[in-house]
């Protein structure tokens, strides 16, 4: 693999490749010390035009944990104020000799443009609506793990909220699709994109129809400027509609779980504390997000190396 940018272009062997990888570095972290030398002399740049907690921190302690060399790209302090372009940007990063860019940023297929630009491999840690291909990985995983299954035949996922603008959902109806899942999604007319008729996809403008026949309820957080350009009337009225409730949380079944990619509305589309949800796998995602990503920079960059072997490396 040389570059990680969609699900799609990944596809179904390289998805199940990853998250059998991804088994290797929770043993890994579960070490004293969970650190491995397998990226040692590597170096990973962190290159975000969007603001970021999760995904940054989480790529940057993968790369860590793997002993590669990390750099992070600050768009406030960079030339890009100066007005340097993005491909001046990216190949004077690659002419300082790095070996994997993650990037985020608002448009779409800035990931294909830079990896044309750099010989270094591109992560897309999340380009405009489009995808982000690790948090797909990461919710994919934590079901596995949740389950205990390796394929997701019978069950059902339902995506909630604010599909249209949302590259976590596309991401995710690819990835849990190869996988066997079947797909509902969830939201108000205004929400769901103009061309999901052709969308592997159920689509329903109502929760409490589905949240019955849910195995794995996925939340998604509604931006507030989707209010203020008309998508929803009001915060009220939406959560009241598609807001998880202690109400909702009832009609789930049994062995049901929730998700949610974070960073959360609570009062919006989470009306009830996430950690009062018995089944709830919001803090496994990102406990797991670490994981999955070392497994992503180990099979861009450790070159000859196996995922077996990463197992007899001392910590």
């Amino acid at each position: 693999m040389k570059h990680l940018r969609s699900i799609p272009e990944l596809g179904a062997d390289g998805l199940t490749r990853l998250l059998e990888l991804t088994n290797h570095m929770v043993e890994v972290n579960r070490r004293p010390v969970p650190k491995v030398p397998a990226l040692r002399g590597r170096t990973v740049v962190s290159l975000f035009f969007e603001d970021s907690t999760r995904t940054r921190l989480s790529f940057e302690t993968a790369a860590k944990r793997l002993s590669a060399d990390t750099m992070t790209f600050s768009v406030s302090t960079s030339s890009v104020n100066k007005g340097e372009s993005l491909r001046d940007t990216v190949e004077t990063i690659t002419d300082m000799g790095v070996d994997a860019f993650v990037v985020r940023h608002k448009s779409a297929g800035i990931p294909w443009q830079i990896s044309d630009w750099t010989t270094a491999a591109v992560v897309n840690a999340g380009d405009g609506w489009h995808q982000h291909p690790t948090q797909a990985l990461v919710d994919c995983f934590t079901v596995r793990e949740a389950r205990g299954c390796e394929r997701f035949d019978g069950l059902t996922l339902t995506i909630v909220g604010d599909i249209k603008h949302s590259r976590v959902a596309r991401s995710n109806i690819a990835a849990f699709s190869m996988l066997g899942a079947q797909i509902v999604l969830v939201a108000p007319p205004t929400l769901l994109p103009p061309d999901v008729a052709h969308w592997p996809v159920t689509v329903s403008h109502s929760l409490d129809d589905v949240v019955g026949r849910t195995d794995i309820l996925y939340m998604l957080r509604l931006q507030s400027e989707r209010m203020s350009q008309g998508h929803v009337p009001n915060l009220r009225e939406y959560s009241e509609r598609f807001g998880l409730d202690a109400r909702r949380l009832a009609m789930l079944p049994s062995d049901a779980v929730v998700m949610h990619p974070g960073p959360m509305n609570r009062g919006v589309e989470m009306l009830i504390d996430p950690s009062a949800l018995p089944n709830s796998l919001i803090h496994r995602q990102v406990a797991n997000g670490v994981s999955v990503r070392m497994a992503v920079l180990f099979d861009l960059l450790a070159g000859e190396s196996s995922a077996g072997n990463l197992r007899e490396v001392a910590p």
